[in-house]
């Protein structure tokens, strides 16, 4: 783990995922200097066991779903930088043995493989989704059982006495220190590897009993050919999680019904025969609602700067969900985006002479323009008013640099 090239490697990786301080309130920036002056003295105490790792800084972000929180563990830039050099040299003892059906975190392979296996489970006739939603898988893993799966294959009691100082190191919540008895904090590099292992053993038994399945970190699907036989796959495999890994299915959330009404890493599929992939409702709802806190920002800014904060949100979206089969969402999407940079402007150009100025620059004319400016209507209603789509068409904006994700599903679909 201490070897030269492999802590540079970790550093590499530390400084380039960039990230907040920890407790100790060093930024990445600082850690160069700091590694500079103090490393002999830091890989003394690594191979001496005397290393004690920082508790992590408690930060809470909203869940996906809107509704409550989630907890994140941010370790010191120190302690991360100790994980990713562990983590680089677990990964390839674990990895080559953990299941052909796991698909989180794992080098070669992505989210978008997870939903294409699912996809070929469902067109071969599995018409049924067990769907296993661990509850608060992070903060319920059992130490003792972890570690038992991490000593089968490490041996090194230094790295194993290490690994268990990361997990018990607490966190930090308004000065104090918590310690922690269960549980691995998201937020460190080693987390998500920690958590392959542990469910190493749910994919092991899912394959012994030859499930069809797709897991990618703690959510878990599994294929079946009828509702009998998902529900019977549900009580059994909620019993084991139980009985051999001290885990618990949350009851609500985890249902046994059709693909296409159930939701798989945000996608979804269609309910007719050919089983397309499309994007689940709710990551629709989630992309407008992130959008329009960056339209709510530019209201008192240039168009071409809010396009500038709107665009590598909408690549990045595109990029995920560009499996999508149709194209009708990225086109209703582009429209909406559009209607909301026209909503901007007019509530720039504020008052009606301003507005019936504004219309007749951009090339409408003057009854439309006055008639448009001066309708006593809502800035919405007014952004979608074919006058003002008239005046401010698609191809002004994207002359202005806006990302058209229409644009480039046809381009992928004509380069395939």
């Amino acid at each position: 783990m201490v070897e030269r090239e492999n802590m540079r490697s970790a550093y590499r990786r530390v400084v380039s995922n960039r990230g907040s301080a920890g407790v100790d309130g060093m930024t990445v920036e600082e850690l160069g200097p700091y590694l500079v002056d103090h490393w002999s003295s830091i890989r003394v105490s690594l191979l001496s066991g005397e290393y004690r790792p920082c508790a992590v800084r408690q930060v809470s972000i909203p869940k996906s779903g809107g509704r409550g929180t989630r907890q994140l563990g941010i370790p010191t830039v120190l302690d991360r930088l100790v994980q990713q050099a562990l983590h680089q040299v677990m990964t390839p003892l674990f990895d080559p043995d953990f299941s052909e059906s796991s698909y989180g975190f794992r080098p070669g392979r992505s989210a978008h493989d997870a939903v294409l296996q699912a996809q070929s489970y469902v067109r071969a006739g599995r018409g049924w989704v067990v769907d296993i939603d661990l509850e608060n898988f992070f903060d319920r893993v059992n130490h003792d059982i972890l570690m038992s799966r991490v000593a089968r294959v490490v041996k090194d009691k230094g790295a194993l006495k290490l690994i268990r100082r990361f997990l018990q190191s607490g966190t930090m919540v308004g000065g104090v220190v918590h310690r922690r008895s269960e549980g691995t904090p998201q937020g460190g590099p080693l987390s998500p590897l920690l958590s392959n292992i542990l469910l190493d053993d749910l994919d092991k038994e899912l394959e012994r009993r030859g499930h069809s399945f797709c897991r990618y970190a703690d959510d878990c699907n599994i294929y079946v050919r009828s509702r009998v036989s998902g529900e019977r796959v549900m009580a059994s495999i909620t019993g084991f999680l139980a009985r051999h890994l001290r885990l618990r299915v949350n009851a609500e959330k985890s249902v046994v019904g059709r693909p296409r009404d159930r939701t798989f890493l945000g996608y979804s599929v269609t309910h007719y025969r050919d089983l397309r992939l499309i994007v689940a409702g709710s990551s629709l709802v989630r992309l407008r609602r992130r959008l329009k806190v960056l339209f709510r920002q530019g209201r008192g800014r240039r168009l071409t700067t809010t396009i500038e904060l709107l665009n590598p949100v909408l690549r990045g979206w595109f990029q995920y969900f560009r499996l999508a089969e149709s194209p009708v969402v990225f086109k209703s999407l582009d429209a909406w985006v559009r209607r909301r940079l026209r909503c901007v402007l007019w509530r720039q150009w504020k008052r009606p002479q301003t507005r019936l100025t504004a219309l007749m620059r951009h090339g409408l004319d003057q009854t439309r323009s006055h008639a448009t400016a001066y309708s006593g209507r809502g800035p919405w209603w007014s952004a979608g008013a074919w006058a003002t789509k008239l005046a401010v068409p698609p191809s002004y904006l994207h002359r202005l640099g806006l990302f058209s994700m229409l644009d480039e599903k046809l381009r992928l679909q004509r380069a395939s």
